[in-house]
């Protein structure tokens, strides 16, 4: 049953992220972290970035960054460890990658256990967002 919302916990929706609009209009993601490290969505695409180039070590590094910016943003949120996270909610898509990319390059680095436990976050955060981001 995971991805269901069986307790009724409301959906965690995120408010928009500044950075999109900066990533949208091409600026470099390096240049996007700078000014605003606490954006899930510029990790989450430096982690993608990384990991298509074949930066494993990398990609974990930004993956686990823009999960714990998206773990405060949640949390500043409502959000109370559990629920629905929407991938519909595009502000959401930020954390949901960042978590994508750590699940897949802890499973690249052999660390099978976090790679487990993130792919099923994601699964039970976002049915969607998992189908979308291969997981």
């Amino acid at each position: 049953m995971s991805g269901e919302n069986l307790l009724g916990i409301p959906e965690t929706k995120l408010p928009v992220d500044p950075a999109a609009q900066k990533l949208d209009d091409g600026v470099d993601a390096r240049d996007v972290a700078r000014g605003y490290p606490a954006s899930s969505l510029v990790w989450a695409t430096l982690a993608e970035d990384a990991l298509d180039d074949g930066e494993v070590i990398e990609a974990y590094a930004y993956a686990r960054t823009g999960y714990h910016r998206g773990l405060d943003s949640l949390r500043k949120s409502g959000w109370r460890g559990q629920g629905p996270v929407p991938w519909e909610h595009e502000p959401n898509r930020g954390f949901l990658r960042a978590l994508a990319v750590l699940a897949k390059a802890a499973g690249e680095i052999g660390e099978e256990e976090e790679h487990r436990r993130c792919a099923d976050f994601l699964r039970d955060s976002s049915a969607t967002g998992a189908r979308e981001l291969g997981l």
